[in-house]
């Protein structure tokens, strides 16, 4: 297969979802599950026509498929879907940090450790104040919210210890992007006001999280 086919399908969704998002109509639905898979397709034939170790990608498309579960659960508000949907990305960054987080904590002392486990645990708490977090989702999205700084911390740190510094700043790039659409999400969620054009950000920062974290994670 062209590597440019499954890429051209995949805008062709992105630009539906976009456009069902500014509009507010069923196209924002419909093509929403179609994102990560076609985004997975296009990993599994840039494999085919370049060097990329096998564990490596099929830790990435296993990320991917796993975003896919959690876009198509939280197509319900329901709590149950919710749950379901924050339970499906947060096995899907594990995957995303057995890529990359061995190489860039690899002899990192507790020296290190401890004082980022306590910035990100600080971050964490303050997050769940900002967007008033409450109730049975408390925890459950405070150890998510932890993944998330797990993710950018890891990036951060091979940005700064190891060498290809570009793949890494793709890596921190969809990170910090994953993070800053799961908290639009979560202050929608939560009663916080909504902006204009709220879903459209959210999508516009997932997809664009997505594509980076693969990207950057396929270049390591």
């Amino acid at each position: 297969m062209n590597q440019r086919t499954p890429i051209f399908f995949f805008i062709l969704a992105v630009a539906a979802n976009l456009y069902g998002c500014i509009a507010d109509n069923a196209l924002r639905m419909a093509a929403k599950p179609a994102l990560m898979p076609l985004l997975a397709l296009c990993v599994l034939v840039y494999a085919l026509h370049n060097r990329v170790d096998r564990r490596r990608l099929g830790l990435i498309v296993t990320a991917q498929l796993l975003g896919w579960v959690g876009d198509v659960l939280l197509m319900w508000s329901e709590f149950p879907y919710f749950a379901a949907g924050i339970g499906a990305f947060f096995l899907g960054h594990i995957y995303y940090l057995r890529v990359f987080g061995g190489l860039s904590w690899r002899r990192l002392g507790w020296k290190t450790w401890l004082p980022c486990l306590l910035l990100m645990a600080g971050a964490v708490y303050g997050l769940v104040l900002l967007l008033k977090i409450e109730g049975s989702l408390l925890i459950p999205m405070a150890v998510y919210g932890f993944m998330l700084m797990l993710l950018i911390f890891s990036a951060l740190c091979g940005l700064v210890r190891l060498k290809n510094k570009g793949a890494w700043s793709l890596v921190l790039i969809g990170a910090v992007l994953f993070a800053f659409s799961d908290s639009l999400i979560a202050a929608g969620t939560f009663g916080l006001s909504r902006f204009a054009l709220h879903d459209f950000t959210v999508m516009a920062t997932y997809i664009s999280a997505q594509v980076f974290l693969a990207v950057g994670a396929l270049k390591l």
